[in-house]
């Protein structure tokens, strides 16, 4: 391992030291010799450089950490952490600037790319965030785990546990042990129960909705890409639904006309995945793959309603067909249906979970659309030192639009002196 560049960065009322570190591409394969770059940036604020560390891990997968530019804004639990830690902002492998995927990687072969994109989980990003603390000097640091960053966590936690001090994680209690299909068909039963609270406060938009899928099976919605969209693409813009304010995407999408520019491009910016971070199309159902093969586990598992009935809305439920229907997927075609068939191994250890004696806070949306409630509270019985916050004050993104880091540094530290 090679400590490649240390950049020290002054922007505004923040400093920010960019590391960026060579490690191998598998960990614990001394014959593999292939590498590949993990960046970070480390964050604080003048005076706070003594601070401990708290790494933040993203979610997705497949997308970078968030640029810092300002405490208040960027992101906005930043200035909370901050009162607290030096931040480091982890770039996950394969995004970023941490030798990212692209399209441009396809020329080495699907095959290639398929066993390139098998180790960048969640297993070898702790590997990951270890060479980077101990390239900081850190004996110990705590982490913040937003969704895919608290799958993460988790698996921290089954194999490194005695580097975490607290550990705070927000929406992120990953089913463990089970089969992906058990969780996309939940994620279903909640989509569900989401689509219909919305149209019983808009019963018009369900017509609306209706004329929209009569033009969408006519081929007649075209985005700017030149993506045709079909049905079940568009189904997937009620995925807002399980954000914070998102049921307004929704209600802007259903009062547009669909013949106008305004339209094609917000409905284009409103779906889930997209070619920006084709990571997070190829590799998305493998992050509930804890000792399986996913083989389109989204697709298989859709129940008969939604299917009789394409008004429901759909999450981050992915469909096979897409690979031949959005532009931005076409190329990932070979390097996805690969991926599905791909026997992932085991990523967490729920012996060791439970051994760990780890302390901090959670927040368990009871309304997520993406990470089950129920199985979250299955996970968090693991977790018996880690404070439990359950709200339906916000859903999945709530630590990007309200004051979930401070009510979980609250209850963390609850009977602490600070």
């Amino acid at each position: 391992m090679e400590d490649v560049t240390t950049v020290v960065r002054r922007l505004l009322d923040l400093t920010v030291e960019e590391h960026t570190l060579t490690v191998p591409l598998v960990w614990g394969d001394p014959a593999d010799s292939r590498t590949i770059d993990v960046f970070a940036a480390v964050v604080s604020r003048p005076g706070g450089e003594t601070l401990p560390y708290l790494v933040f891990l993203q979610g997705g997968p497949g997308s970078e950490a968030p640029r810092p530019f300002h405490a208040a804004t960027s992101p906005a639990w930043l200035d909370e952490a901050l009162a607290h830690y030096q931040v480091v902002l982890l770039d996950q492998r394969g995004t970023g600037r941490s030798t990212p995927v692209s399209d441009g990687d396809l020329a080495l072969g699907s095959s290639v790319v398929a066993e390139h994109l098998t180790h960048l989980r969640a297993d070898a990003i702790v590997r990951d965030c270890e060479a980077m603390r101990q390239h900081l000097g850190a004996e110990q640091w705590s982490v913040l785990g937003q969704s895919f960053g608290g799958f993460t966590t988790l698996a921290y936690l089954s194999t490194d546990a005695d580097s975490l001090t607290d550990v705070f994680i927000t929406g992120g209690l990953s089913a463990i042990g089970r089969h992906p299909d058990d969780v996309y068909a939940l994620c279903y039963d909640k989509m569900r129960d989401a689509s219909e609270r919305y149209y019983r406060r808009f019963p018009e938009h369900r017509d609306a909705m209706r004329r929209l899928v009569d033009r969408a099976a006519a081929g007649d919605i075209v985005l700017p890409d030149g993506e045709v969209v079909s049905v079940s693409r568009l189904r997937s813009f009620g995925s807002a639904l399980g954000t914070d304010g998102g049921w307004q995407t929704v209600w802007s999408l259903l009062e547009s006309d669909p013949t106008k520019n305004a339209f094609r491009y917000d409905l284009m910016n409103a779906m889930p995945y997209g070619g920006r971070n084709p990571l997070y199309f190829a590799f998305h159902e493998s992050s509930y793959a804890d000792g399986h093969a996913t083989r389109w586990s989204a697709e298989r598992t859709e129940p008969a309603d939604f299917r009789d009935d394409p008004t429901l809305f759909t999450g981050e439920h992915i469909r096979r067909e897409w690979t031949e229907t959005v532009p931005a997927f076409q190329p990932w075609r070979d390097v996805a249906l690969e991926l599905a068939e791909f026997e992932w191994p085991s990523v967490y250890d729920a012996s060791a979970i439970a051994a760990s004696e780890a302390t901090g806070a959670a927040a368990v949306y009871v309304n997520d659309v993406y990470v089950p409630y129920e199985f979250s509270l299955e996970t968090a019985k693991l977790l018996p030192g880690v404070h439990l916050w359950q709200t339906s004050e916000h859903e999945h993104n709530g630590l990007r639009s309200g004051p979930v880091l401070s009510r979980l540094i609250d209850l963390a530290h609850g009977r602490r002196i600070r």
